[in-house]
């Protein structure tokens, strides 16, 4: 069976570990995240844990098959270039084993500690560490080339301001609900094993239903990511191309390419002696890492397009092409997309080219290389279910007892699971990946402080401590982690 896709045994070993890595972090932050989304319903004996877990795992699943992916290749694009490009190699294999390793470690010691603390934080903070271990290892790169620092900066920005929404938010929404709804009993703490009034209960289950689902179409996406990339570099045969494009869409990306290439021919910029294959990805690739035009940027821009066209004229279907030629389009419909991804949100597109253009030809691309097989998701839903239904108690007790001096009411419960949901799903919109645990930990620390209840010092502590430093510990697990993969992959596995 593997032999057919190419691929020998140790390879295929390799390949299982993996993904198996990448569905234990998917596990691990079903401890954590998903953990969040049946806190209140557990907490207030809406549901027994068996009820939510279940009932949380079915719209996590719904979530994880509805998600469009952007947060998933939003991702990816935070990895260093040369490495995703070459993520079947010795270094690609460091790459993943290292951040996958590094998130997981971290995860489970906070969640040991019963801290709710951030898997996004920790896999970015991850890919950071692997990133500027990469460009400190390589010769010819200054310290941090390679980071693809714009979209770090846009994703920290998500992950700072998400709390900061969650908090304020949450608050507003239960002192609009108190001026708004004189239900004294929505107002009260879950008394001994009770359960709530069935309004109550139903107001409960439809606002941690609405978590999970947010939580599977966003966090669900980033193990989605990282498994894709891995089969994407392992598999290339298989998982190269999106092999279900259909053949209207392959001669409207055919049409495309023509067009857009002759719009380069009448640049003077592209005017220069075009490179070869190899040289135009050496220097697309170098734009991608540094972000900065050279004179031969747009010749080699010219030239890899033009392999795009050339490869797809009068082909009808991916199948029919060879796997090597899948491989090599691959790279090529790679190198064009992001190079004008990166040129349109830094505002460098050369005044010649139409900008909607461009961006409308860029989807095109990407929609032959961004896709997530549907048993991908299935098993990233079914892990993040796992990791929840052994995990769940010691999230949900610091949720629902130690943010707050006063144990939660029904109607903090439903707000702070109100502005997660609507927050998430705003993130999901734009592909940007947050933190449910952060927004709904900061969202039940708002209501506690709307209600007057007041927090508990040093549970709040704790928990922003493990914030702060999830960040910074998480890069350099990333990056010794990397280091120590790259000497065993090299020196005992001898791949290059």
């Amino acid at each position: 069976m593997f032999a057919s896709l190419g691929i020998d045994v140790p390879t295929t070993v390799l390949l299982c570990l993996a993904i198996l890595l990448a569905l234990s972090f998917e596990f691990v932050n079903g401890f954590h995240d998903t953990a969040n989304a049946v806190a209140t319903v557990i907490y207030t004996h809406t549901l027994t844990p068996t009820q939510a877990v279940v009932w949380s795992g079915l719209w996590n699943l719904i979530g994880v098959l509805t998600s469009t992916g952007a947060v998933a290749f939003g991702i990816v694009a935070l990895l260093p270039v040369e490495l995703v490009i070459n993520v079947g190699s010795g270094a690609g294999f460091a790459m993943v084993f290292a951040l996958l390793l590094s998130a997981i470690i971290w995860n489970l010691g906070t969640w040991y500690l019963g801290l709710p603390a951030s898997s996004s934080h920790t896999l970015i903070g991850s890919i950071v560490g692997v990133g500027l271990m990469n460009s400190l290892m390589s010769p010819d790169s200054a310290f941090g080339d390679g980071v693809n620092w714009a979209k770090v900066a846009d994703t920290v920005k998500a992950l700072v301001l998400s709390p900061i929404i969650g908090f304020a938010a949450a608050a507003l929404l239960l002192l609009l609900a108190k001026a708004l709804l004189k239900k004294p009993a929505l107002f009260t703490a879950p008394e001994g094993k009770k359960p709530p009034p069935p309004w109550i209960r139903g107001l409960l289950v439809l606002t941690c239903t609405g978590v999970s689902f947010a939580h599977g179409s966003n966090d669900g996406q980033k193990g989605m990511g990282l498994i894709v990339l891995i089969l994407v570099g392992i598999v290339p045969a298989a998982f190269a191309l999106n092999m279900g494009t259909s053949t209207d869409a392959l001669h409207q990306i055919t049409a495309q390419s023509a067009v857009f290439s002759q719009s380069l021919a009448q640049l003077p910029q592209a005017q220069a002696v075009a490179p070869d294959s190899a040289d135009g990805h050496k220097i697309l690739t170098n734009y991608l890492r540094l972000g900065q035009i050279l004179p031969v940027t747009l010749p080699a821009l010219a030239n890899v397009n033009a392999r795009v066209a050339s490869k797809l004229a009068h082909v009808d279907s991916l199948s029919t092409m060879p796997a090597a030629e899948r491989t090599s389009l691959r790279l090529d419909v790679y190198l064009v997309s992001e190079t004008l991804s990166r040129m349109l949100k830094a505002k460098q597109l050369p005044d010649g080219l139409d900008a909607k253009a461009a961006g409308d030809y860029q989807k095109m691309l990407k929609g032959l290389t961004n896709f997530i097989p549907i048993w991908v998701k299935i098993a990233v839903s079914v892990a993040l279910g796992l990791g929840t239904m052994i995990g769940w108690k010691r999230i949900v007790v610091t949720v629902g007892e130690k943010i707050g001096k006063a144990h939660l009411t029904y109607a903090q419960g439903a707000s702070a699971e109100l502005v997660a949901f609507a927050t998430i799903e705003a993130a999901d919109v734009l592909g940007l990946p947050v933190s449910t645990t952060h927004i709904l930990s900061s969202g039940i620390a708002g209501t506690m402080v709307a209600n007057g209840s007041g927090i508990q010092g040093e549970t709040v502590r704790n928990i922003l401590l493990a914030w702060v430093l999830t960040l910074p510990v998480c890069v350099l697990l990333g990056a010794a982690l990397f280091g120590a993969a790259l000497l065993f992959v090299f020196r005992v596995l001898g791949m290059h």
